[in-house]
């Protein structure tokens, strides 16, 4: 069972508590002596005077001992004596908290309630202010920062290397590419993008033949029959040669050869291809299977996460990083805007309201029963105990108002008798 936790500070209450119990004590056995001594008094033929002392003393020790009474019955049984409707709170603290749940969600967590008290804060508005402070801004940011760096901090890489692996091969293996090369390459050779790659292809092949002419030239004449001459060989090498990179010399001079024509129509029938030929796009995604499964592939998706997550902390260490201006600079146009525009605080204020009483109606069976819940597990005693701590202070003022405003209507009564009396 959960108790309320006894602390030092409730301890040096209840010193005060007790001090306040002297005291009204006191003034109960005061009013006694003098109900006693104007009893005397009067008996003695003092005077009237002792008859209206010893009206309002024993009017104030009525007063005294049944706000002792109430008083007491709170928290214990009177004298010890088991008198119904007393010990209320040990013996009544499962209703208490039950009625205090219900008090809360009936007239804190209504829908009415939490619409109206929102409306009336102005939360946008006043959000907005507070953020167009660049002062403000600059915490906010900082402690995003912070809460990033904690996050990424917290995360296992390997786990989110193999999360961020697997959703990008599935989505590449879900997602058919040929269509889309198709469209792009079409797009390109339309708009003659492929032209540059063409060029510095047809320039480092010119280059590479200039300097590697010899080792051409042997490999034609390698692959010669063996009943040639050799002369005959390194002639037919040498045309080869000369042919070739006269080929691509043209190739890479002449815009308008007939080679690179050839390649624009390959590559615009390759494009359609990939778009509305079957076979060409079951070629395309098998290919894209195999990449993917390759080692070497999925050791470059799953670094990718360490990468990101490297930049990530490092913007969000440096203030003067282009992550942490950029959230700034929003933060601030954002309040800016919050703070001015009237038809963006009310739609920022609508969804609060909206987001916040669907919870409030939502779960306030399980937020009241919380307080429900939490007031039972209390022990009665200790409960009992703290709370007198806590009130029993101003509640033996109740005792000591008793006693004075009992003595004053006692004064009184006894006045009003005696003159109707007289």
């Amino acid at each position: 069972m959960v108790s309320f936790s006894y602390t030092a500070a409730d301890e040096e209450k209840s010193r005060g508590v007790r001090r306040m119990k002297a005291l009204a004590t006191g003034l109960l056995a005061l009013v006694a002596v003098v109900y006693a001594l104007a009893t005397w008094a009067e008996n003695s033929g003092a005077g009237a005077w002792a008859g209206y002392v010893a009206a309002a003393a024993e009017a104030g020790m009525v007063g005294a001992l049944a706000d002792w009474f109430a008083v007491t019955a709170l928290f214990r049984h009177p004298l010890g004596l088991p008198i119904p409707h007393t010990a209320i709170i040990p013996t009544k603290k499962d209703q208490l908290g039950a009625s205090l749940g219900s008090f809360v969600g009936e007239n804190f967590l209504s829908a009415d309630v939490v619409r109206g008290r929102l409306r009336a804060l102005g939360v946008a508005r006043r959000v907005g202010a507070w953020l167009a402070e660049p002062a403000h801004a600059d915490r906010v940011t900082e402690e995003a920062a912070t809460a990033l760096r904690g996050a990424l901090t917290v995360l296992r890489d390997a786990d989110v290397q193999a999360v961020v692996g697997e959703a990008i091969t599935r989505r590449a293996e879900q997602a058919e590419i040929a269509p889309g090369l198709g469209k792009t390459l079409d797009r390109m050779v339309t708009e003659g993008a492929h032209r540059r790659a063409v060029d510095l292809v047809c320039v480092r092949a010119h280059d590479w033949l200039v300097t590697h002419g010899d080792s051409v030239m042997d490999a034609v004449q390698g692959g010669a029959p063996g009943w040639t001459p050799r002369f005959v060989d390194r002639k037919v090498g040498e045309r080869v040669y000369k042919e070739l990179l006269r080929f691509v010399t043209e190739m890479r001079d002449m815009p308008t050869h007939p080679a690179r024509g050839a390649i624009d129509r390959f590559l615009a029938d390759y494009a359609a291809d990939l778009q509305s030929d079957t076979d060409t796009r079951v070629r395309v995604e098998r290919l894209k299977s195999d990449l993917l499964a390759r080692p070497e592939v999925q050791d470059v998706i799953a670094s990718a996460w360490g990468s990101v997550r490297a930049l990530i902390i490092a913007a969000a260490e440096d203030d003067q990083s282009q992550l942490r201006l950029r959230a700034r600079a929003s933060l601030i146009s954002l309040g800016k805007r919050l703070a001015s525009d009237a038809r963006l605080q009310e739609k920022v204020d609508g969804w609060l309201e909206s987001a916040t009483t669907y919870l409030v109606t939502t779960y306030r069976t399980e937020i009241t029963s919380l307080i429900t819940d939490t007031v039972a597990g209390w022990d009665a005693d200790q409960t009992s105990k703290k709370i007198e701590a806590n009130i029993g202070r101003d509640l033996q003022f109740i005792r000591i108002n008793g006693t004075v405003v009992g003595a004053l209507a006692g004064l009184a009564i006894h006045t009003v008798s005696h003159a109707l009396g007289g």
